[in-house]
Protein backbone atom coordinates (compact mmCIF):
# COMPACT_ATOMS: atom_id res chain seq x y z
CA UNK A 1 0.00 0.00 0.00
CA UNK A 2 2.85 2.35 0.87
CA UNK A 3 4.50 1.53 -2.47
CA UNK A 4 1.34 2.50 -4.31
CA UNK A 5 1.23 5.81 -2.45
CA UNK A 6 4.87 6.45 -3.33
CA UNK A 7 4.29 5.70 -7.04
CA UNK A 8 1.19 7.91 -7.04
CA UNK A 9 3.16 10.74 -5.46
CA UNK A 10 5.90 10.42 -8.10
CA UNK A 11 3.33 10.52 -10.90
CA UNK A 12 1.74 13.59 -9.37
CA UNK A 13 5.16 15.27 -9.06
CA UNK A 14 6.04 14.47 -12.69
CA UNK A 15 2.68 15.76 -13.84
CA UNK A 16 3.29 19.00 -11.98
CA UNK A 17 6.76 19.37 -13.51
CA UNK A 18 5.53 18.79 -17.05
CA UNK A 19 2.56 21.14 -16.84
CA UNK A 20 2.98 23.89 -19.45
CA UNK A 21 2.15 27.28 -17.96
CA UNK A 22 -0.37 29.47 -19.73
CA UNK A 23 1.37 31.97 -21.99
CA UNK A 24 0.16 35.14 -23.65
CA UNK A 25 2.00 37.70 -25.75
CA UNK A 26 2.02 41.27 -24.49
CA UNK A 27 1.66 43.61 -27.44
CA UNK A 28 1.95 47.39 -27.29
CA UNK A 29 0.83 49.78 -29.99
CA UNK A 30 4.39 50.55 -31.11
CA UNK A 31 5.25 46.84 -31.26
CA UNK A 32 2.13 46.11 -33.29
CA UNK A 33 2.90 48.90 -35.77
CA UNK A 34 6.51 47.75 -36.09
CA UNK A 35 5.49 44.12 -36.65
CA UNK A 36 2.84 45.00 -39.23
CA UNK A 37 5.28 47.24 -41.11
CA UNK A 38 7.88 44.48 -41.27
CA UNK A 39 5.24 42.04 -42.57
CA UNK A 40 3.57 44.46 -44.99
CA UNK A 41 3.61 43.30 -48.60
CA UNK A 42 2.74 46.81 -49.75
CA UNK A 43 5.88 48.22 -48.12
CA UNK A 44 8.01 45.47 -49.61
CA UNK A 45 6.61 46.26 -53.06
CA UNK A 46 7.27 49.96 -52.49
CA UNK A 47 10.89 49.18 -51.59
CA UNK A 48 11.22 47.09 -54.74
CA UNK A 49 9.78 49.93 -56.84
CA UNK A 50 12.40 52.34 -55.45
CA UNK A 51 15.20 49.93 -56.37
CA UNK A 52 13.67 49.43 -59.82
CA UNK A 53 13.51 53.19 -60.41
CA UNK A 54 17.13 53.61 -59.30
CA UNK A 55 18.17 50.84 -61.70
CA UNK A 56 16.28 52.64 -64.48
CA UNK A 57 18.25 55.79 -63.66
CA UNK A 58 21.51 53.85 -64.00
CA UNK A 59 20.31 52.58 -67.38
CA UNK A 60 19.45 56.11 -68.53
CA UNK A 61 22.81 57.47 -67.36
CA UNK A 62 24.59 54.68 -69.26
CA UNK A 63 23.60 56.42 -72.50
CA UNK A 64 25.95 59.28 -71.60
CA UNK A 65 29.04 57.10 -71.74
CA UNK A 66 30.96 55.49 -74.59
CA UNK A 67 30.02 52.15 -76.05
CA UNK A 68 32.87 49.75 -76.74
CA UNK A 69 32.18 46.66 -78.82
CA UNK A 70 34.50 43.86 -79.87
CA UNK A 71 34.12 41.22 -82.56
CA UNK A 72 36.07 38.16 -83.73
CA UNK A 73 35.38 36.04 -86.81
CA UNK A 74 36.94 32.88 -88.20
CA UNK A 75 36.09 31.67 -91.73
CA UNK A 76 37.12 28.62 -93.71
CA UNK A 77 36.77 29.16 -97.44
CA UNK A 78 35.45 26.16 -99.41
CA UNK A 79 36.08 25.62 -103.11
CA UNK A 80 32.69 24.49 -104.30
CA UNK A 81 34.00 23.11 -107.62
CA UNK A 82 36.90 21.24 -106.05
CA UNK A 83 36.67 21.04 -102.25
CA UNK A 84 40.11 19.42 -101.93
CA UNK A 85 41.85 22.51 -103.36
CA UNK A 86 42.03 26.11 -102.30
CA UNK A 87 39.94 28.73 -104.02
CA UNK A 88 41.56 30.96 -106.61
CA UNK A 89 40.74 34.10 -108.55
CA UNK A 90 42.03 34.66 -112.09
CA UNK A 91 43.12 38.27 -112.53
CA UNK A 92 43.12 39.74 -116.07
CA UNK A 93 46.41 40.89 -117.71
CA UNK A 94 45.76 44.46 -116.60
CA UNK A 95 46.28 43.36 -112.97
CA UNK A 96 49.36 41.23 -113.62
CA UNK A 97 51.74 44.18 -113.36
CA UNK A 98 50.57 44.77 -109.81
CA UNK A 99 52.13 41.45 -108.88
CA UNK A 100 55.25 41.34 -111.13
CA UNK A 101 56.57 43.42 -114.03
CA UNK A 102 57.17 40.24 -116.05
CA UNK A 103 53.51 39.29 -115.76
CA UNK A 104 52.00 42.61 -116.73
CA UNK A 105 50.76 41.25 -120.08
CA UNK A 106 49.50 37.95 -118.69
CA UNK A 107 46.54 36.86 -116.64
CA UNK A 108 47.41 35.65 -113.14
CA UNK A 109 45.75 33.05 -110.94
CA UNK A 110 45.68 34.24 -107.31
CA UNK A 111 45.10 31.66 -104.59
CA UNK A 112 42.81 32.67 -101.70
CA UNK A 113 43.87 31.26 -98.32
CA UNK A 114 41.42 28.76 -96.88
CA UNK A 115 41.49 30.23 -93.37
CA UNK A 116 40.69 33.82 -92.52
CA UNK A 117 40.60 35.38 -89.04
CA UNK A 118 39.27 38.89 -88.37
CA UNK A 119 39.01 40.80 -85.07
CA UNK A 120 38.20 44.37 -84.23
CA UNK A 121 37.11 46.99 -81.69
CA UNK A 122 34.73 49.89 -82.22
CA UNK A 123 34.02 52.81 -79.89
CA UNK A 124 31.26 55.42 -79.93
CA UNK A 125 31.00 58.36 -77.51
CA UNK A 126 28.03 60.77 -77.65
CA UNK A 127 29.20 64.38 -77.54
CA UNK A 128 26.05 66.48 -77.97
CA UNK A 129 22.45 65.31 -78.41
CA UNK A 130 20.52 68.59 -77.94
CA UNK A 131 18.95 67.35 -74.67
CA UNK A 132 17.85 63.94 -75.89
CA UNK A 133 19.83 62.07 -73.23
CA UNK A 134 19.85 64.82 -70.59
CA UNK A 135 16.09 65.25 -70.48
CA UNK A 136 15.55 61.50 -70.47
CA UNK A 137 17.85 61.22 -67.44
CA UNK A 138 16.04 64.06 -65.65
CA UNK A 139 12.73 62.35 -66.38
CA UNK A 140 13.95 59.14 -64.76
CA UNK A 141 15.24 61.15 -61.78
CA UNK A 142 11.69 62.42 -61.33
CA UNK A 143 10.50 58.81 -61.47
CA UNK A 144 12.96 57.93 -58.69
CA UNK A 145 11.59 60.77 -56.53
CA UNK A 146 8.06 59.59 -57.28
CA UNK A 147 8.89 56.06 -56.13
CA UNK A 148 10.38 57.37 -52.88
CA UNK A 149 7.37 59.59 -52.22
CA UNK A 150 5.13 56.61 -52.97
CA UNK A 151 7.16 54.58 -50.49
CA UNK A 152 6.58 57.27 -47.84
CA UNK A 153 2.87 57.39 -48.69
CA UNK A 154 2.64 53.61 -48.32
CA UNK A 155 4.50 53.76 -45.00
CA UNK A 156 1.99 56.28 -43.64
CA UNK A 157 -0.97 54.25 -44.86
CA UNK A 158 0.41 51.07 -43.27
CA UNK A 159 1.08 52.84 -39.97
CA UNK A 160 -2.42 54.34 -39.98
CA UNK A 161 -4.03 50.96 -40.77
CA UNK A 162 -1.92 49.22 -38.10
CA UNK A 163 -2.93 51.81 -35.49
CA UNK A 164 -6.59 51.49 -36.51
CA UNK A 165 -6.37 47.71 -36.26
CA UNK A 166 -4.78 47.87 -32.79
CA UNK A 167 -7.31 50.30 -31.31
CA UNK A 168 -10.18 48.41 -32.94
CA UNK A 169 -8.99 45.21 -31.28
CA UNK A 170 -8.53 47.05 -27.98
CA UNK A 171 -12.04 48.46 -28.27
CA UNK A 172 -13.46 44.96 -28.75
CA UNK A 173 -11.68 43.95 -25.52
CA UNK A 174 -13.37 46.78 -23.69
CA UNK A 175 -16.76 46.00 -25.24
CA UNK A 176 -16.51 42.43 -23.96
CA UNK A 177 -15.89 43.79 -20.45
CA UNK A 178 -18.84 46.19 -20.73
CA UNK A 179 -21.14 43.47 -22.07
CA UNK A 180 -20.12 41.04 -19.32
CA UNK A 181 -20.64 43.71 -16.67
CA UNK A 182 -24.04 44.55 -18.12
CA UNK A 183 -24.99 40.86 -18.04
CA UNK A 184 -23.70 40.53 -14.47
CA UNK A 185 -25.85 43.48 -13.40
CA UNK A 186 -28.95 41.82 -14.89
CA UNK A 187 -28.22 38.53 -13.13
CA UNK A 188 -27.66 40.36 -9.85
CA UNK A 189 -31.05 42.06 -10.25
CA UNK A 190 -32.68 38.65 -10.78
CA UNK A 191 -31.11 37.29 -7.61
CA UNK A 192 -32.36 40.26 -5.62
CA UNK A 193 -35.82 39.82 -7.08
CA UNK A 194 -36.05 36.11 -6.32
CA UNK A 195 -34.43 36.36 -2.91
CA UNK A 196 -36.96 38.98 -1.81
CA UNK A 197 -39.70 36.40 -1.75
CA UNK A 198 -42.57 36.17 -4.16
CA UNK A 199 -41.55 38.09 -7.29
CA UNK A 200 -44.04 39.70 -9.61
CA UNK A 201 -44.31 37.53 -12.72
CA UNK A 202 -44.02 40.45 -15.18
CA UNK A 203 -40.81 41.65 -13.51
CA UNK A 204 -39.36 38.16 -13.59
CA UNK A 205 -40.20 37.69 -17.27
CA UNK A 206 -38.69 41.09 -18.11
CA UNK A 207 -35.44 40.25 -16.33
CA UNK A 208 -35.25 36.81 -17.96
CA UNK A 209 -35.72 38.44 -21.38
CA UNK A 210 -33.13 41.09 -20.50
CA UNK A 211 -30.61 38.43 -19.44
CA UNK A 212 -31.13 36.46 -22.68
CA UNK A 213 -30.55 39.59 -24.76
CA UNK A 214 -27.41 40.48 -22.85
CA UNK A 215 -26.05 36.96 -23.17
CA UNK A 216 -26.32 37.40 -26.94
CA UNK A 217 -24.51 40.74 -26.62
CA UNK A 218 -21.67 39.04 -24.75
CA UNK A 219 -21.47 36.28 -27.34
CA UNK A 220 -21.38 38.81 -30.19
CA UNK A 221 -18.77 40.91 -28.39
CA UNK A 222 -16.49 37.90 -27.90
CA UNK A 223 -16.88 36.88 -31.53
CA UNK A 224 -15.96 40.39 -32.68
CA UNK A 225 -13.01 40.44 -30.27
CA UNK A 226 -11.68 37.10 -31.54
CA UNK A 227 -12.10 38.27 -35.15
CA UNK A 228 -10.24 41.55 -34.52
CA UNK A 229 -7.44 39.78 -32.62
CA UNK A 230 -7.08 37.16 -35.34
CA UNK A 231 -6.75 39.82 -38.05
CA UNK A 232 -4.20 41.71 -35.95
CA UNK A 233 -2.17 38.54 -35.45
CA UNK A 234 -2.26 37.66 -39.15
CA UNK A 235 -1.02 41.08 -40.29
CA UNK A 236 1.59 41.24 -37.51
CA UNK A 237 3.00 37.79 -38.32
CA UNK A 238 1.90 36.27 -35.00
CA UNK A 239 0.62 32.71 -34.61
CA UNK A 240 -3.19 32.85 -34.69
CA UNK A 241 -3.36 30.36 -31.81
CA UNK A 242 -1.31 32.62 -29.53
CA UNK A 243 -3.23 34.66 -27.00
CA UNK A 244 -2.72 38.42 -27.17
CA UNK A 245 -2.75 40.95 -24.35
CA UNK A 246 -2.97 44.49 -25.71
CA UNK A 247 -1.04 46.53 -23.16
CA UNK A 248 -1.83 50.08 -24.30
CA UNK A 249 -4.94 51.58 -22.73
CA UNK A 250 -7.26 54.23 -24.10
CA UNK A 251 -6.01 57.62 -22.85
CA UNK A 252 -8.05 59.44 -20.23
CA UNK A 253 -6.99 62.85 -21.50
CA UNK A 254 -6.12 64.08 -24.99
CA UNK A 255 -3.74 67.01 -25.52
CA UNK A 256 -4.13 69.72 -28.13
CA UNK A 257 -2.82 68.80 -31.57
CA UNK A 258 -1.06 72.09 -32.37
CA UNK A 259 -1.05 71.08 -36.05
CA UNK A 260 -0.17 73.83 -38.51
CA UNK A 261 -1.27 74.38 -42.06
CA UNK A 262 -0.75 71.63 -44.59
CA UNK A 263 2.37 72.43 -46.64
CA UNK A 264 2.95 69.26 -48.62
CA UNK A 265 2.10 65.57 -48.70
CA UNK A 266 3.67 62.54 -50.39
CA UNK A 267 0.71 62.47 -52.78
CA UNK A 268 1.41 66.06 -53.88
CA UNK A 269 5.09 65.28 -54.28
CA UNK A 270 4.24 62.30 -56.50
CA UNK A 271 1.98 64.36 -58.77
CA UNK A 272 4.42 67.28 -58.88
CA UNK A 273 7.27 65.02 -59.97
CA UNK A 274 4.92 63.35 -62.44
CA UNK A 275 4.39 66.73 -64.09
CA UNK A 276 8.16 67.27 -64.24
CA UNK A 277 8.74 63.80 -65.65
CA UNK A 278 6.24 64.21 -68.48
CA UNK A 279 7.58 67.66 -69.36
CA UNK A 280 11.15 66.36 -69.56
CA UNK A 281 10.06 63.38 -71.62
CA UNK A 282 8.33 65.79 -74.01
CA UNK A 283 11.61 67.72 -74.42
CA UNK A 284 13.47 64.44 -74.97
CA UNK A 285 10.98 63.42 -77.70
CA UNK A 286 11.43 66.78 -79.47
CA UNK A 287 15.21 66.32 -79.32
CA UNK A 288 14.85 63.12 -81.36
CA UNK A 289 14.37 65.40 -84.36
CA UNK A 290 17.67 67.21 -83.76
CA UNK A 291 21.16 66.12 -84.90
CA UNK A 292 23.38 63.89 -82.79
CA UNK A 293 27.14 64.46 -82.65
CA UNK A 294 29.35 61.56 -81.59
CA UNK A 295 33.02 60.58 -81.64
CA UNK A 296 33.86 57.25 -83.26
CA UNK A 297 36.97 55.08 -83.37
CA UNK A 298 37.72 51.62 -84.72
CA UNK A 299 40.55 49.11 -84.90
CA UNK A 300 40.59 45.89 -86.98
CA UNK A 301 43.02 43.04 -87.53
CA UNK A 302 42.95 40.33 -90.26
CA UNK A 303 45.11 37.27 -90.79
CA UNK A 304 44.91 34.69 -93.63
CA UNK A 305 46.69 31.38 -94.18
CA UNK A 306 46.22 28.18 -96.10
CA UNK A 307 46.77 26.19 -92.91
CA UNK A 308 45.20 26.98 -89.54
CA UNK A 309 48.43 26.10 -87.75
CA UNK A 310 50.32 28.81 -89.64
CA UNK A 311 47.63 31.48 -89.55
CA UNK A 312 49.49 33.70 -87.06
CA UNK A 313 53.06 32.91 -88.16
CA UNK A 314 53.14 36.05 -90.23
CA UNK A 315 52.00 39.50 -89.22
CA UNK A 316 48.44 40.16 -90.33
CA UNK A 317 47.04 43.33 -91.71
CA UNK A 318 45.82 46.05 -89.30
CA UNK A 319 43.75 49.16 -89.76
CA UNK A 320 42.32 51.86 -87.48
CA UNK A 321 40.49 55.16 -87.66
CA UNK A 322 38.91 57.82 -85.49
CA UNK A 323 36.63 60.71 -86.29
CA UNK A 324 33.39 62.56 -85.66
CA UNK A 325 29.98 61.46 -86.84
CA UNK A 326 26.99 63.79 -87.25
CA UNK A 327 23.65 62.06 -87.55
CA UNK A 328 20.90 64.32 -88.88
CA UNK A 329 17.23 63.17 -88.96
CA UNK A 330 15.65 64.42 -92.18
CA UNK A 331 12.11 63.00 -92.22
CA UNK A 332 10.32 60.81 -89.68
CA UNK A 333 6.68 61.40 -90.57
CA UNK A 334 6.07 63.71 -87.60
CA UNK A 335 6.44 60.97 -85.02
CA UNK A 336 8.73 63.01 -82.76
CA UNK A 337 6.34 65.94 -82.60
CA UNK A 338 3.40 63.62 -81.98
CA UNK A 339 5.18 61.79 -79.14
CA UNK A 340 6.18 65.13 -77.61
CA UNK A 341 2.53 66.25 -77.71
CA UNK A 342 1.45 63.04 -75.98
CA UNK A 343 3.90 63.63 -73.13
CA UNK A 344 2.91 67.30 -72.88
CA UNK A 345 -0.75 66.34 -72.52
CA UNK A 346 0.19 63.76 -69.88
CA UNK A 347 1.91 66.58 -68.01
CA UNK A 348 -1.21 68.75 -68.25
CA UNK A 349 -3.41 65.91 -66.93
CA UNK A 350 -1.03 65.36 -64.01
CA UNK A 351 -1.08 69.10 -63.32
CA UNK A 352 -4.87 69.02 -63.05
CA UNK A 353 -4.70 65.97 -60.78
CA UNK A 354 -2.27 67.86 -58.55
CA UNK A 355 -4.55 70.89 -58.30
CA UNK A 356 -7.54 68.70 -57.37
CA UNK A 357 -5.52 66.63 -54.88
CA UNK A 358 -4.41 69.80 -53.09
CA UNK A 359 -8.00 70.92 -52.63
CA UNK A 360 -9.29 67.53 -51.45
CA UNK A 361 -6.37 66.65 -49.17
CA UNK A 362 -6.36 70.11 -47.58
CA UNK A 363 -10.07 69.73 -46.82
CA UNK A 364 -9.51 66.26 -45.36
CA UNK A 365 -6.65 67.55 -43.22
CA UNK A 366 -8.68 70.49 -41.90
CA UNK A 367 -11.70 68.25 -41.22
CA UNK A 368 -9.52 65.80 -39.28
CA UNK A 369 -8.25 68.66 -37.08
CA UNK A 370 -11.77 69.98 -36.56
CA UNK A 371 -13.10 66.52 -35.74
CA UNK A 372 -10.33 66.00 -33.18
CA UNK A 373 -11.12 69.31 -31.46
CA UNK A 374 -14.88 68.70 -31.67
CA UNK A 375 -14.75 65.20 -30.17
CA UNK A 376 -12.20 66.30 -27.58
CA UNK A 377 -14.56 69.09 -26.53
CA UNK A 378 -17.49 66.65 -26.21
CA UNK A 379 -15.51 64.10 -24.22
CA UNK A 380 -15.83 65.78 -20.80
CA UNK A 381 -19.57 66.28 -21.29
CA UNK A 382 -19.97 62.63 -22.26
CA UNK A 383 -17.96 61.52 -19.22
CA UNK A 384 -20.19 63.58 -16.93
CA UNK A 385 -23.27 62.06 -18.55
CA UNK A 386 -21.86 58.59 -18.02
CA UNK A 387 -21.08 59.27 -14.34
CA UNK A 388 -24.62 60.55 -13.79
CA UNK A 389 -26.03 57.46 -15.54
CA UNK A 390 -23.92 55.22 -13.26
CA UNK A 391 -25.27 56.99 -10.17
CA UNK A 392 -28.81 56.73 -11.53
CA UNK A 393 -28.35 53.01 -12.06
CA UNK A 394 -27.10 52.54 -8.52
CA UNK A 395 -30.17 54.36 -7.17
CA UNK A 396 -32.43 52.31 -9.44
CA UNK A 397 -30.87 49.10 -8.16
CA UNK A 398 -31.57 50.10 -4.58
CA UNK A 399 -35.12 51.11 -5.40
CA UNK A 400 -35.64 47.86 -7.31
CA UNK A 401 -34.36 45.83 -4.36
CA UNK A 402 -36.87 47.56 -2.10
CA UNK A 403 -39.68 47.11 -4.62
CA UNK A 404 -40.03 50.83 -5.40
CA UNK A 405 -39.34 50.48 -9.14
CA UNK A 406 -40.10 47.88 -11.81
CA UNK A 407 -37.78 45.65 -13.81
CA UNK A 408 -38.74 47.61 -16.93
CA UNK A 409 -37.46 50.86 -15.41
CA UNK A 410 -34.29 49.18 -14.19
CA UNK A 411 -33.65 47.69 -17.65
CA UNK A 412 -34.09 51.11 -19.26
CA UNK A 413 -31.60 52.70 -16.87
CA UNK A 414 -29.18 49.81 -17.41
CA UNK A 415 -29.48 50.12 -21.20
CA UNK A 416 -28.84 53.87 -20.95
CA UNK A 417 -25.67 53.28 -18.92
CA UNK A 418 -24.46 50.65 -21.38
CA UNK A 419 -25.07 52.94 -24.36
CA UNK A 420 -23.15 55.77 -22.69
CA UNK A 421 -20.25 53.43 -21.93
CA UNK A 422 -20.21 52.40 -25.59
CA UNK A 423 -20.48 56.02 -26.75
CA UNK A 424 -17.59 57.06 -24.49
CA UNK A 425 -15.42 54.22 -25.79
CA UNK A 426 -16.31 55.00 -29.40
CA UNK A 427 -15.54 58.69 -28.91
CA UNK A 428 -12.07 57.93 -27.55
CA UNK A 429 -11.43 55.66 -30.54
CA UNK A 430 -12.53 58.40 -32.96
CA UNK A 431 -10.32 60.99 -31.24
CA UNK A 432 -7.30 58.72 -31.56
CA UNK A 433 -7.98 57.99 -35.22
CA UNK A 434 -8.60 61.69 -35.97
CA UNK A 435 -5.12 62.40 -34.62
CA UNK A 436 -3.73 59.59 -36.78
CA UNK A 437 -5.45 61.08 -39.84
CA UNK A 438 -3.79 64.44 -39.17
CA UNK A 439 -0.46 62.66 -38.75
CA UNK A 440 -0.91 60.64 -41.94
CA UNK A 441 -1.86 63.63 -44.09
CA UNK A 442 0.43 66.31 -42.73
CA UNK A 443 3.35 64.72 -40.95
Amino acid sequence: MNKLKTVSALFALCAGLTTVPAYSLDLSLSDAVSRIKSESHDLKKADANVKKAEASLDAANANRWFKLEGSATYMNMVNIENPSESMGIELPPAFGGLISESLKDQSVMVEIPDNIFMAGLSLTQPIYTFGKIGNAVKGVKSAVKMSKSSQELTRREVEYSATDLYWTAKMTDEIVKLAEQDLSNARTAKKKLTSAGRAHRSNLLKIESDIATKEINVSDAKFNRDTAHRMLKILAGIDVNEELVLTDEFPKEFPELNAGELKTTPQWEILDEQVNMYERMARSQRANGYPTLAATASYSYMSMAGDVGHMFDEKGSQSAYWGLALQVPIFSGGINRANATVEAMNAEAARQDLAQAKKITTEQYDNAKKQYDHLRGNLSTLENARDLAAKTYTLSQNRFASGQTSAVDLADVSAGLYQLDMALLNTKYKILMSAESVKKLGE
